[in-house]
């Protein structure tokens, strides 16, 4: 495995070098935090691709290929999708606020207590977020290298800590379109050829699988519409997505690039489902299926190139940990830290101050959690389940109040660890019922406050 350490030292030290250049460019608040706004098609279809697809999407995908088939790919189809619909329907009046945080909105529509309240929801979910990635970083280091586990998460978590903290959304930008080409490269077109052909083709892998394993929906349909209540509406309001948005040059980039990437996430879904499924068949008694994606690397590919699909996994998991890492911050320092220092706004080096403690809390937090998926699903049950429903009443109806979004998002948010505490991550009855908690609170309370003077639902 020297060779593969090797590949994979010089992809960190990359990492690191791209996250210098970055730092040289964030010179202003605006630059750190999204990028001066002035991203192009290229760059900004490579770093919103790269920041949904990660840890989850790639670890997790593999798993869910390998448990249930092709229909594993629902989880990143409704991440693309929801990717496709923000870009085409709320990007073009987003990029006109110029605002900074997906609370704002709140704020702009309500009032600053909304902001606040809404924040705290948006800080656990965004930290959730890098905690996910951090953990599939630690997982495929693991298995590969024979590292502990915690010196994986520390080595791993520890190049994304720095290289964000240092250049902020520049640093995140330079990365995520090296990350892309690799992720690309390495796993649909090199891990996923390579394991169809151990496999025998094709057909060796439909004579070698039940006809289940070809169905799209053998995933069942709950959890085909669980992912889309999840992740599709999660993407629509997450501040790491929206954050991205806000990088873009104008309304026409984010529509055209945006939507391609949201296509591109699909395909990536498939893929990474095939190379679940090819793994069934070459490793049918797995132990964990979590280290399904390692095992399969680890099996299939011959030093060398095994370090540049590593490398690709990596790529995928570090854009997205990056991302929440930063989202996490800024939201603290734009929405909580002014509340404390009396209105008093941040400064660039508060932002990297607070996107290092805030990565250590991260790789803190990362060490004591060990299911990508279930923490991913925390992460979106929570932010869904909390915030969807004020933020669209912030957007389409008028009698919406600020009492009404309060009170939804504090019922929401508790029903959705309630139900996760009593039937488990795993289960539909967080997200179904936390919105119809929020749903209820949201308008009955609204229809009880005193109309709102002059604030129509022009925020966005």
């Amino acid at each position: 495995m020297a060779l593969d350490l090797f590949v994979v030292l010089i992809y960190a030290a990359g990492m690191l070098v791209l996250g210098y250049y970055g730092m040289r460019r964030a010179k202003t608040h605006e630059d750190y935090l999204v990028a001066g706004r002035n991203l192009g098609p290229s760059l900004y279809m490579g770093t919103m691709a790269a920041t949904v697809l990660g840890g989850a999407s790639t670890v997790g995908t593999v798993r869910l290929g390998y448990v249930h088939g092709i229909s594993g790919f629902w989880l990143c189809a409704a991440l693309g999708m929801g990717i496709i619909a923000l870009n085409l329907f709320l990007a073009k009046p987003l990029l006109k606020l110029k605002i900074f945080t997906v609370t704002q909105v709140l704020e702009k529509r309500y009032n600053p207590m909304a902001r606040q309240a809404s924040a705290v929801i948006m800080l656990a979910y965004a930290l959730m977020i890098g905690v996910t990635s951090i953990l599939a970083i630690g997982t495929v280091l693991q298995v590969l290298f024979g590292l502990p586990f915690w010196v994986s998460v520390l080595l791993g978590g520890g190049v994304v800590v720095v290289y964000s903290t240092i250049g902020g959304m520049w640093s995140l930008t330079l990365t995520d379109i090296v990350q892309f080409v690799i992720k690309t490269v390495g796993l649909m077109f090199i891990l996923l050829p390579i394991c169809l052909y151990r496999v025998g083709g094709w057909d060796e892998l439909v004579a070698k699988l039940p006809a289940s394993s070809f169905s799209f929906t053998a995933i069942g349909w709950d959890t085909i519409i669980t992912y889309f209540m999840i992740y599709f509406f999660g993407i629509l309001i997450g501040q790491d997505i929206w954050q991205r948005v806000f990088t873009a040059r104008d309304e026409k980039v984010a529509q055209y690039a945006g939507t391609f990437a949201g296509f591109y996430c699909v395909l990536y879904g498939l893929a990474c489902a095939l190379i679940g499924m090819a793994a069934h068949v070459l490793i049918p008694d797995l132990d964990n299926v979590n280290n399904a994606f390692a095992a399969i690397v680890k099996l299939s590919l011959p030093d060398g190139i095994r370090g540049l699909v590593i490398a690709a996994a990596l790529a995928a998991m570090m854009s997205t940990a990056s991302a929440g890492l930063l989202a996490a911050s800024t939201v603290l320092t734009e929405d909580l830290l002014p509340r404390l220092r009396g209105g008093k706004q941040s400064s660039l080096s508060l932002n990297r101050l607070f996107t290092l403690l805030t990565g250590a809390t991260v790789l803190g937090i990362a060490l004591v959690v060990n299911d990508v998926i279930s923490a991913l699903t925390l992460a979106y049950n929570l932010l869904v389940g909390g915030m969807l429903i004020p933020l669209i009443g912030a957007i389409f109806w008028k009698r919406a109040s600020t009492p009404g979004a309060i009170v939804s998002m504090a019922l929401g948010f508790v029903t959705a660890l309630v139900f996760m505490f009593k039937d488990g991550l795993d289960a539909n009855t967080p997200i179904y019922y936390s919105l119809a908690v929020g749903l209820v609170s949201f308008v009955a309370v609204s229809l009880l406050s005193r109309k709102p003077q002059g604030v129509a639902a022009r925020a966005v």
